[in-house]
């Protein structure tokens, strides 16, 4: 005992000289008084000053007759008082439960609101009109999660004689506050300037009306305490479902978290660390994040409308809403929390939620805990209150919980009949089949069952967003059923932040990334933040592969390593492409490294299988050369070996032809193809040669094209010391020192004629092709190419392998007006966009800009076109643009 405990028990014996006898033959009796008086110098001192009074510790349960009886306000106080001092007791040496505490006192509460009434309506006896008055809990008592020390929050209804039960709740309120605790009403219609006594109508009126966000979200704690209790269910009956009608509007969420950063922000900052319920990291974040969780989600599921944090917990929890690891950390963090509340309002009994600053109480508050030391209290303050901090910040900003809040109630309710009117209203085909989905994604009692429901009714929103909402939808519903039984997929969709939506929007519009998912399915978990996104550079790329590739002796095993992670990698660029992180260029930069890195690694592995000592160089071409590869884009490749006999050509064929069939070869992973036919002579030439073989051929043979298809080599892969040489060849081939001649320009003029008319499918609408069309891909490239060989040797900076880095270079130099330079910009960006729009939406590569109808529609809602675009204006916009780049094209390359 503390000495100032020892001090009371001394004063408590000495005031009645009956105690010592009954705590010497009662060890309860003894360890209950000891217990008080250390805890609470104020229940000391009652002990003290109301001889007896220590009697009440003798027994364990609440006895609220005797508050009932209670003829006056001095013996309701002191019945009051005999009441608090056994849950006190029981609290500290019987270890009651922090629930049962709060439910304890709250009866406590209930019963001294329904003496105090009694006392007034002896007082006022009721007139002839016949009043009728209930008493309504809010807030904590409420919940009966009530502390020891607190306002009783209240609301008054009324019927008959309003004056007559407005002077019964004046004096209620006068008396309570004599006795125990004061009431607080402030929680009524209009505050502390409404009327403080209200008929049902009239409650109805205003919250039908008036009423704010925050005064439904504390009705949610309302229940009849004292009075009539006909019309106080009444009440509750006709205010109750108003609660959930106006969590429909949407704006709950977002009006619920201003009010709690309001209330962080009004903290004095000196008190902000110390205050365990307004604070960060206190009880307020754990009882926000809840009811917002309830508001949202209790719409639709009556399980979760109950008023106390730690029933709703359990709720949230049951049906799935609340992980159960995060639920019961909840928990446990907030039974902690109030315990530390109730230990801080006992001493005194006085209202806190403060810890204190200076030593000596704060030693007292540990120990009174059960702490050795105030570094044991403060290492498990820290800790919680990180707890609160965390899990209220994963809940209370959760994205599915705005999404959930924007889908109106009726669209929550997967009832057959409502479902498939849903599914109507949004937009699917086949109605009925997505109801079978959603039939088999639902059905049972299991915990995924209930999370699914949950995440389905904001999922069919997402997918109707999309063209085809019910490809989305059974593409959900593969995905689930292939990781169902996964203990982290559902979770990972209910609390992974933005993942949730993101794969709705993913299903919905993209079979590309659809495909590569169903193939990876835990790829999922790269959907959770946009850092993971964020497409690897090559270095670290080439790593990942080089040791997953190492782990393997079977080079088939090996180079299947290094596809696998290639195809996880695809997902991560496709996703943030679509998700709008990337833009067209980085999207190409990233799909080049990639398959520079695949290359690098893939030929690491063949060279070893094939114990080959002879280098080797790749040189990468056209799209992967420019570092402009799409998603449809085979690698363009040159290799460049460093021996000297046949044998050694003979080896290097051997090893660059078993990692062509590795890379090709069908399998679960994606092909990699590797087209070799712009090296000399074609697919007739042979497909590795030595540095000197390259040299003689353009020294003899080379024709225009391949001097324009040079602009685009770019080591890539291999012995770098092999592919600088071969760069430093073709350096003198693609840059000619007095550009191009007459004979030479003619020529170019007519293969780029030929390609124009001879390379364009047959049955296809010219104007929309954005490869080969007017204004298309190749009109830029080529007129870019052509000043690039007739200018970088004299202009360093067009030598480069980009399209548009070189556009910059020759706009510039002023070889190309600054006037046009932009519409070539963005008819090469443009043609670019949609071309690798097309394989994502269809999974299948395309270079033809739909005219019409869903094909268009699909391409339109992977570029990010809300479904209020305009189809037409959009295809005229493109149409536009590649006109004026045409025009601008056709002066660059057949100009004088």
């Amino acid at each position: 005992m503390s000495d100032l405990s020892r001090h009371q028990l001394t004063r408590l014996i000495d005031a009645d000289d009956t105690v010592a006898e009954a705590l010497a033959a009662d060890t309860q009796l003894d360890k209950r008084v000891k217990a008080v008086l250390a805890a609470s110098e104020t229940l000391g001192d009652h002990l003290i000053a109301n001889p007896g009074s220590w009697r009440y510790l003798r027994q364990d349960g609440l006895d609220l007759s005797e508050l009932a009886d209670a003829d006056s306000v001095l013996a309701l106080q002191l019945a009051y008082r005999g009441q608090l001092l056994r849950i006190c007791a029981l609290d500290l040496v019987s270890g009651l439960d922090v629930g049962e505490v709060g439910r304890r006192l709250s009866d406590l509460a209930d019963a001294t609101l329904a003496a105090a009434l009694r006392l007034a309506q002896h007082e006022q006896p009721a007139t002839d009109d016949g009043a009728r008055l209930a008493v309504i809990a809010m807030g904590k008592c409420g919940a009966r999660e009530l502390n020891y020390v607190s306002d009783v929050d209240v609301l008054f209804v009324a019927d008959g004689d309003l004056n007559q039960a407005t002077a019964w709740a004046i004096r209620i309120m006068s008396i309570c506050a004599a006795v125990a605790w004061p009431v607080d009403a402030g929680l009524r219609p209009e505050g502390r300037s409404g009327a403080l006594v209200r008929t049902v109508e009239s409650y109805l009126a205003y919250y039908r009306r008036w009423a704010h966000t925050w005064e439904f979200q504390a009705l949610m704690k309302a229940r009849p305490a004292a009075g009539d209790v006909g019309l106080g269910a009444r009440w509750l009956d006709e205010v109750s479902p108003l609660i959930w009608q106006t969590a429909d509007t949407g704006e709950v969420v977002n009006e619920i978290r201003a009010m709690r950063r309001r209330v962080v922000a009004e903290l004095p900052k000196s008190d902000a660390d110390r205050e365990i319920k307004l604070g960060r990291g206190g009880l307020r974040d754990i009882e926000f994040a809840v009811q917002l969780m309830q508001l949202v989600h209790g719409r639709n599921d009556p399980a979760l409308r109950v008023a106390g944090t730690l029933e709703a917990l359990d709720a949230l929890t049951g049906g799935g809403y609340l992980a159960r690891t995060d639920g019961e950390a909840l928990r446990e963090t907030y039974r902690w929390l109030r315990v530390v509340e109730h230990r801080l309002q006992l001493q005194k009994l006085r209202r806190t939620h403060r810890i204190p600053a200076e030593r000596e109480p704060l030693h007292w508050l540990a120990r009174g805990l059960g702490y050795r030391d105030i570094a044991g209290f403060q290492e498990d303050w820290r800790r919680h209150a990180g707890t609160a901090r965390r899990l209220h910040e994963k809940l209370f900003y959760r994205p599915l919980l705005e999404a959930v809040a924007e889908v109106p109630s009726q669209g929550l309710r997967l009832t057959p009949d409502a479902a498939r009117t849903r599914l109507v209203a949004l937009g699917f085909a086949d109605p009925d089949g997505a109801l079978r989905h959603i039939s088999t994604l639902i059905s049972g009692v299991s915990r995924t069952a209930a999370i699914q429901r949950t995440l389905l009714p904001v999922l069919l929103a997402e997918f109707a967003e999309a063209p085809e909402p019910d490809r989305g939808l059974l593409a959900y519903r593969t995905v689930s059923e292939r990781l169902g039984r996964s203990d982290w997929y559902l979770r990972l969709l209910r609390d992974g932040g933005p993942i949730s939506l993101r794969l709705a929007r993913i299903l919905a519009t993209s079979r590309y990334i659809t495909d590569l998912l169903l193939r990876d399915p835990a790829a999922l978990r790269l959907l959770a933040s946009d850092a993971d996104l964020r497409p690897n550079n090559a270095i670290v790329l080439r790593e990942g592969m080089g040791a997953a590739a190492a782990r393997h002796g079977d080079p088939e095993k090996a180079v299947a390593a290094i596809r696998a992670i290639r195809r996880r990698e695809l997902f991560r660029i496709a996703c943030a492409d679509i998700l709008d992180l990337l833009d067209v260029i980085s999207v190409g930069e990233a799909l080049s490294d990639l398959c520079d890195a695949v290359l690098h690694t893939a030929l690491h592995v063949a060279r070893r299988a094939k114990d080959s000592t002879v280098p080797l160089a790749i040189i990468g071409m056209g799209r992967l050369g420019g570092r402009e590869t799409s998603y449809a884009s085979d690698a363009d490749v040159l290799f460049v070996h460093g021996g000297q006999s046949s044998d050694d050509s003979a080896e290097a064929v051997a090893v660059i032809e078993f990692m062509r069939d590795l890379l090709s070869t069908p399998s679960h992973e994606p092909a990699l193809r590797l087209d070799a036919d712009l090296r000399p002579e074609g697919r007739q030439g042979p497909l590795v040669r030595t540095l000197d073989a390259y040299r003689r051929y353009y020294a003899r043979w080379s024709r225009p094209w391949e001097s324009q298809a040079l602009l685009r080599a770019r080591f890539t892969a291999g012995d770098e010391e092999l592919g600088d040489r071969f760069m430093k060849l073709v350096d003198t081939i693609r840059y000619p020192e007095d550009g191009l001649t007459s004979e030479q320009l003619i020529e170019l003029r007519r293969i780029k004629a030929r390609v124009d008319t001879e390379r364009l499918p047959r049955g296809i609408d010219r104007e929309r092709h954005v490869k080969l069309g007017p204004g298309g891909l190749t009109d830029v490239e080529w007129s870019v190419q052509l000043l690039q060989l007739q200018h970088a040797n004299a202009i360093p900076a067009l030598r480069t392998t980009s399209t548009l880095t070189a556009l910059t270079a020759a706009t510039d130099a002023e070889l190309i007006d600054d006037e046009v330079a932009p519409e070539l910009r963005q008819a090469w960006i443009n043609a670019s966009q949609i071309r690798d729009a097309l394989t994502l939406a269809s999974g299948k590569p395309s270079d033809q800009l739909p005219s019409q109808g869903r094909d268009l529609a699909g391409l339109l809602s992977v570029l990010g076109h809300n479904g209020d675009a305009d189809p037409g204006e959009f295809v005229d916009a493109y149409l536009r643009t590649a006109r004026h780049a045409h025009n601008a094209s056709e002066q660059i390359f057949y100009d004088e």
